[in-house]
């Protein structure tokens, strides 16, 4: 008797918890309270079915970066009030979505990344060795 194939696992998507690991398989830790960042908008870059764009990288925002997302048509340096978003500045951490990231880090415009902070469905976009390279010291 021969054996049978295997069937390949789903992708890990985890629940969004306070207690979710981060792509180094450890506890994430928050990514910026001011400005208050993420889907949940809660300073953490947890995700959930409903976050299409996957907002699980957490960044320190760079004046390149910021001019690079402009250009592809995110503007995130203008501040929008009538969303509570307060513009971003370089020096700022704040929840980018994975694929987003990977296009700017294709591109060479990708700013660092915090690992500690970046959920771990990220590895289902960024490999792990891209983004440790990119690790904000």
């Amino acid at each position: 008797m021969s054996p049978s194939p295997v069937e390949p696992l789903p992708p890990i998507v985890p629940e969004p918890s306070a207690e979710g690991l981060n792509v180094l398989g450890t506890p994430l830790a928050s990514c910026s309270c001011q400005p208050l960042t993420g889907w949940f908008r809660d300073g953490s870059c947890r995700t959930d079915p409903a976050d299409l764009g996957r907002h699980t990288v957490c960044c320190v925002i760079s004046e390149s970066f910021l001019a690079y997302t402009k250009a592809q048509g995110n503007d995130l340096s203008t501040p929008a009030p009538s969303y509570g978003f307060p513009g971003l500045r370089p020096g700022d951490a704040w929840c980018v979505c994975a694929r987003r990231w990977l296009e700017a880090y294709d591109d060479g415009m990708a700013p660092p990344v915090r690992l500690e902070s970046c959920e771990i469905s990220t590895l289902e976009v960024i490999p792990l060795d891209v983004l440790q390279q990119n690790a904000a010291v």
